[in-house]
């Protein structure tokens, strides 16, 4: 079998320069919408081949940092930041280290409680008529009976996120994306057979009136309160998996000595 280290060396000199066009992006030194040098002109400044300047241009393209346009005026160009494009791409990395068991529930209870209990601050000094609104649309939704659990987990994150907006804050709400986008879901989903919606709405409405009155206070409060419960439902649906496994393996036993 032939061994393909060109192929290999390529891949890691596209890697190499796609690093460097990055830091020059950066640290400043290429700034947004400057156009980059041809695919020529990087060739021989590299000393590579256009195809290993391809591979670069794409793996910036993929990380969202530089963007093509074609025509006479055309080229590649350094890309405006997208911050949902970024917080997009931190909750599929949340979710993966999640699946993966790298976080355990405990711990995602604790962080979400934490990073959230600011949120509830700032929202009840920094809350706006939209925002409100937002929260009293989600809940409205969630008090349907008639809706689904997947319908009634998609008004929890929307009532979450609209906490997070009501922060006012860009930086925020870029960092806290992953918590009500992807850890969020996932608590629901190790949940939702145990819990009792209108619980959940209960703690949603005491959340509200506290940062509607502008009393974060009361509304930590609440929440601290909603999370303690998602932790005993947690462990409620641990023991009910655990007690399925258990019967399943006695299950098998049974078959295997007949």
């Amino acid at each position: 079998m032939q061994r393909q280290l060109p192929a290999v060396v390529t891949a890691s000199v596209a890697k190499q320069i796609s690093e460097q066009i990055r830091e020059a992006i950066v640290s400043g030194r290429l700034q947004v919408g400057q156009r980059l040098p041809t695919e020529d002109e990087l060739a021989q400044t590299y000393g590579v081949s256009r195809p290993t300047i391809r591979e670069a241009l794409k793996r910036l393209a993929a990380q969202h940092l530089v963007r093509s346009r074609r025509g006479p005026l055309g080229g590649n160009f350094v890309a405006e930041p997208d911050p949902a494009l970024f917080a997009a791409s931190l909750t599929g990395t949340a979710t993966m280290l999640v699946s993966l068991g790298v976080f355990n529930f405990a711990e995602i209870a604790r962080a979400r409680f934490e990073m959230e209990a600011s949120c509830c601050q700032l929202a009840a000094e920094n809350w706006q008529t939209q925002h409100i609104q937002a929260m009293e649309e989600a809940l409205a939704s969630s008090c349907d009976p008639s809706i689904s659990d997947e319908d009634f987990c998609a008004a929890d994150v929307r009532f979450h996120r609209a906490i997070v907006d009501a922060t006012c804050n860009a930086p925020l709400r870029f960092m806290m994306y992953a918590v009500v986008e992807a850890l969020l879901p996932i608590t629901n989903l190790v949940t939702f057979r145990v819990r009792e919606r209108k619980a959940i709405i209960g703690y949603h409405e005491r959340i509200l009136s506290g940062i509607r009155r502008r009393k974060p206070r009361a509304a930590i409060e609440s929440l601290r309160e909603l999370i303690d419960y998602l932790e005993n439902l947690y462990g409620q649906s641990s023991a009910m998996r655990e007690a399925r496994v258990g019967t399943q393996d006695r299950g098998s036993g049974r078959v295997a000595n007949t």
